[in-house]
């Protein structure tokens, strides 16, 4: 069974500041791979590099520029990504009231809603929650 996976996870294996939550992404999505169960949305790929080459609290990011274009490229060529649509954004706008999420997480919820998938993992959603017909599972637990 696929899954939608949020930024926080595809950063957490670069991130070497929180070992056990790197350990779980790794295995996560090295599982993913394995079984073809990893979904990941192109906003979170655009997050994802944003987030890896943005400087942390010693001044260095995660990953320089170049690594972080590559990792993304590869993260292309290793798991279905998926795109948004007009049904999707009028799906997030939908969820944002529902739900009272902020935009980017009503957006990352509203692919797994759009495109079927039963579960959402991330970091950022109340854990085991349904969502509309999407529950929210924190892998770092």
């Amino acid at each position: 069974m696929a899954a939608l996976v949020d930024t926080n996870v595809l950063v957490y294996r670069f991130d070497p500041r929180f070992p056990e939550k790197q350990r779980k992404a790794t295995d996560l999505l090295r599982r993913g791979i394995r079984e073809d169960a990893v979904r990941v949305p192109h906003q979170a790929l655009v997050e994802f590099v944003a987030a890896v080459t943005r400087p942390t609290a010693d001044g260095s990011p995660l990953l320089s520029p170049e690594d972080a274009r590559r990792e993304a490229e590869e993260m292309l060529s290793q798991f279905e990504v998926l795109y948004p649509a007009e049904a999707l954004v009028r799906t997030a706008l939908r969820g944002a009231a529902a739900y009272q999420l902020s935009w980017f997480d009503a957006h990352l919820w509203a692919y797994a809603e759009h495109y079927g998938l039963p579960a959402l993992w991330s970091e950022d959603f109340q854990h085991d929650r349904l969502y509309g017909t999407v529950r929210a599972i924190n892998p770092f637990l």
